[in-house]
């Protein structure tokens, strides 16, 4: 292989997991954990 191909690979793996990760850390089991800062500071 290229090493253009290598990096291209190796930079839409890198995207890739941030996305799922990203949208586990959001609406998964974490998700729990997370607070909503509009709710905290109602007057």
């Amino acid at each position: 292989m290229e090493s253009a191909t290598v990096v291209s690979i190796g930079i839409a793996v890198v995207v890739l997991a941030i996305t799922i990760f990203s949208i586990y850390t959001a609406f998964g089991p974490p998700s729990a954990e997370l607070s909503d800062p509009f709710e905290d500071h109602e007057d």
